[in-house]
């Protein structure tokens, strides 16, 4: 009477078995799959962010546009992303309609835990629309100054003037005063100089002025001007203001302080530094 449950118990055991190894091999497989689905996302990412970008590149009224570049490609990729692990979820067993239930019920807590994320693709699309800065544009973002390299879903990519990288969140950006040192075509340069009240003001004007019109990146129009800021403590502040194409600025800024100096010492004028006056016991000493 023994033999019989042995055999049916050993019968059940290899039952269990078999179908504990199929669970196995369907969740291997599954795995398998999923794990070629993520990799073939990753890779039809790339491809499709390069796909839009070159295809950006191709019309006229996008071609020379790459700040929409930059975010039309990072954008795609992103979709390609979520659409691939959606179907990485299916075909481990998730229901993609119990997530959906899920995340419309639990839609406020999402919101509010996601709400920086979300904040900073509706900055960086506000930014796409209203265009503050483009890509190649020299700006100052939050007391740090470079070049936009790149505008993305997310993030904005700045280089500064010493080759570092800064990455920062697109709701900091749009939320801090942004300068736009290249947004114009031209810059005004302004110099000043301090000379001796008792030095001959005009024949220093005009040392200035001459300074201004010898230099061929100084534009003609508006004409370079010089005028007297301020006259105070012994000494006349005398200000050079000169229009200059945007990528010269720096260079005919530094011309103008090296320059002016020579031209006034020649002149046989000399910069003039505050004057400190003691008074001791009544006595004056300079």
């Amino acid at each position: 009477m023994t033999v019989p449950r042995v055999e049916g118990s050993f019968a059940e055991q290899a039952a269990v078995a078999r179908k504990f190894a199929d669970v196995l091999g369907d969740l291997a497989i599954n795995l398998v799959i999923a794990a070629l689905i993520l990799a073939i996302t990753l890779w039809a990412s790339g491809w499709a962010s390069g796909l839009v970008s070159r295809a950006l590149q191709r019309f006229s009224k996008t071609r020379e546009d790459r700040t929409l570049q930059s975010f039309g490609s990072s954008v795609t990729r992103w979709a390609v992303i979520i659409v691939g692990m959606i179907a990485v979820l299916t075909r481990l067993g998730v229901e993609t309609t119990s997530i959906i239930a899920v995340v419309g019920a639990a839609s406020l807590a999402i919101g509010l835990a996601m709400q920086g994320t979300l904040g900073n693709v509706a900055a960086g699309v506000m930014l796409l629309v209203l265009r503050p800065y483009q890509v190649g544009d020299f700006v100052e973002i939050a007391g740090r100054q470079g070049e936009v390299k790149s505008l993305k879903l997310f993030t904005t990519e700045i280089d500064t003037a010493d080759n570092v990288r800064i990455t920062a969140p697109n709701g900091k950006v749009f939320g801090e005063l942004i300068t736009n040192f290249t947004a114009h075509g031209e810059r005004r340069v302004d110099v000043l100089v301090s000379v001796d009240v008792e030095d001959d003001l005009g024949g220093a004007m005009e040392v200035l002025r001459a300074v201004a019109e010898a230099d061929p990146r100084v534009r003609k129009t508006p004409e370079p001007i010089v005028e007297v800021t301020d006259i105070a403590d012994g000494r006349a502040k005398l200000a050079l203001r000169a229009w200059a194409g945007r990528n010269d600025y720096g260079p005919v800024k530094s011309a103008f302080l090296i320059e002016t100096q020579k031209a006034l010492a020649a002149a046989g004028i000399h910069p003039a530094y505050p004057r400190q006056v003691t008074y001791v016991r009544g006595q004056e000493r300079n």
